[in-house]
């Protein structure tokens, strides 16, 4: 199926998230996957415990290397860190408009580490989020988005709403956060407003989920698929990626990103 995936995002030692989560996601749903690293960290399932960023040039630098040569069918970024490296990002990006771009906004690891500056968030919302196909908020980070709570589906459709009032071209609000048995995220986009369900899968072995999402959702885009069934599909492969995840660690542990190798490779 093939399909350029460029994702800019700090790298994960642990293996569960960041980088390495998106480029297991991208391989494992036949695209090709390349990266523009943010910054460094040391992490494991239980916390986060080192950040080392990456100089903005030096981020500019990755990416132009890999578009100047190589191409990119669609773009994902996660973890930004500063307002100088989202202006870089933006800058970057801006120059190729017509390519998806999945904007996944990274604020905090599942440990509680902050990922993004207190003064890089009016930088994501005026200089990325016009940038963005869709952007993949869970509920924590859409409520610092319109600084409101959100407490069941009414409110996450609503804040998808402002959010695309607010320059994104399509919104997808993660409802994981919210209490129940039944998980349901909504998507808001232009003429579309649909919540997509499934019973909660009961693990503790989610570290990596939005990152896996959203990198999902870029290699779909980037293979040709609408936005909606990019959705679905991404949908579906992290449900299967946390149902067969191999248990690892003491906290919160990765996924099974090699699901669908492993589907293809039994036929």
């Amino acid at each position: 199926m093939q399909g350029r995936v460029l994702s800019i995002a700090g790298s994960d030692s642990g293996g569960g998230a960041g980088i390495q989560a998106d480029l297991k996601t991208v391989t494992a749903l036949g695209g090709f996957a390349m990266t523009a690293v943010t910054a460094l960290t040391a992490q494991n399932t239980v916390g986060v415990f080192g950040v080392v960023e990456t100089p903005p040039e030096f981020l500019r630098t990755q990416i132009r290397c890999v578009l100047d040569d190589i191409g990119t069918d669609a773009f994902k970024s996660g973890m930004l860190g500063g307002a100088d490296k989202i202006a870089v990002v933006a800058e970057e990006i801006a120059a190729y408009r017509t390519v998806p771009f999945v904007l996944d906004p990274v604020m905090i690891a599942k440990g509680g580490a902050a990922l993004l500056h207190d003064n890089a968030v009016d930088a994501l919302i005026g200089a990325l989020m016009p940038l963005a196909t869709v952007i993949t908020p869970n509920i924590p980070e859409a409520e610092r988005l319109i600084g409101r709570r959100i407490v069941d589906e009414r409110d996450m459709a609503e804040a998808g709403r402002q959010l695309r009032a607010l320059g994104a071209s399509a919104v997808l609000v993660k409802g994981g956060h919210l209490p129940g048995t039944i998980l349901t995220d909504v998507l808001i986009a232009d003429g579309v407003e649909e919540a997509f369900t499934a019973p909660r899968i009961e693990t503790r072995h989610t570290h990596g989920t939005g990152c896996t999402l959203a990198s999902a959702i870029a290699t779909r885009l980037a293979q040709g698929r609408s936005l909606r069934d990019a959705v679905v599909d991404a949908r579906a492969y992290l449900r299967a990626a946390i149902e067969s995840a191999p248990g690892y660690g003491a906290g919160a542990g990765p996924l099974n990103h090699g699901v669908a190798i492993t589907e293809i490779a039994c036929g």
